[in-house]
């Protein structure tokens, strides 16, 4: 979206924030504190904005690359503008940033005395992604998945002021589960970037060449590997969840819903009889809720 119906240019702040409706999981729920919800809508838009920067997905017309300094005809380079976002985060800690984003998180690093540390981190990942585009173990796999995806848990726990070190301890098994569900059902979608987050140790063990991915449906070969990862993850899910009992509140429907959110998303390439190649399969409302309800008892 490049404008409004006014015709005005789009305010890259309200562009970036608006996807948060279409995230697999709600981002800061309306059942949550407002404060809360506040700071976590601030982390998002930060983690939306580099993730849109990793992926050449930043909306046309050169307005973050103006904000960050990057001049708009040098928009195209995802790792100038990633330098240029890591040196303007580093200005919410002891200046002014001058993207509007960052300046919206700046009051939330400070309510809740942030560190530098997870958000360095997911600009590291969104660097490795212009860098390494295959993974040739899972354990490489689960280093990326530390700066990808497992800072965000962090926050989510910093935010709420409820970090201790078994909760990261879980958050990061959730976190890490969450991710590669999301390589799971992304498998076309990545490969379209020229990039595979299926271990090549594993394609080798379940013969599985990168051609077989590129095919309009899955072979068995594929549905085995893929449904050898989502195991995987649900043991990652598994370890995590007693992270939901650890709290109470409406911080413990929040976590529910992101570990039956990862479950759901499983039982639906389960359902899809692991063949994610048409498409990214998604569970329906009623499974998820159902996912909820099983994860607040502290089953599943």
């Amino acid at each position: 979206m490049t404008g409004t119906r006014t015709g005005r240019p789009a305010d890259p702040e309200s562009t970036t924030l608006r996807k948060a409706a279409d995230e697999n999981f709600p981002v800061a729920p309306f059942f949550l504190p407002r404060d809360w919800r506040t700071d976590l809508m601030a982390v998002y838009g930060f983690a939306r904005l580099v993730d849109d920067i990793g992926d050449g997905d930043l909306a046309p017309g050169g307005a973050d690359a103006r904000l960050l300094g990057v001049d708009p005809e040098a928009a195209d380079d995802r790792l100038l503008l990633l330098d240029a976002f890591e040196a303007d985060l580093m200005r919410v800690f002891d200046g002014t940033p001058a993207h509007p984003l960052l300046r919206r998180l700046q009051p939330t690093v400070r309510r809740r005395a942030l560190t530098p540390e997870p958000f360095l981190g997911l600009i590291a990942a969104n660097r490795q992604d212009q860098l390494v585009t295959r993974y040739e173990s899972y354990d490489d796999l689960l280093a990326y998945c530390e700066l990808s995806a497992n800072p965000v848990g962090r926050l989510v726990l910093a935010v709420t002021g409820t970090s201790t070190p078994e909760r990261i301890r879980r958050s990061d098994a959730v976190c890490t589960a969450l991710q590669i569900v999301e390589h799971l059902q992304d498998v076309a979608e990545d490969l379209g970037r020229d990039r595979v987050y299926l271990p090549a140790q594993d394609m080798k063990r379940f013969h599985v060449q990168e051609a077989d991915l590129a095919t309009p449906t899955a072979g068995a070969s594929v549905r085995a590997l893929v449904a050898y990862e989502a195991q995987r993850a649900r043991d990652l899910l598994n370890e995590g969840a007693p992270l939901v009992g650890s709290v109470h509140g409406r911080l413990k429907l929040l976590l529910a819903g992101f570990v039956a959110g990862g479950r759901a998303a499983i039982r639906a390439i389960a359902a899809a009889e692991y063949d994610v190649l048409p498409g990214p399969p998604r569970p329906g409302r009623i499974q998820l809720l159902r996912e909820v309800g099983l994860t607040l008892r502290g089953e599943g």
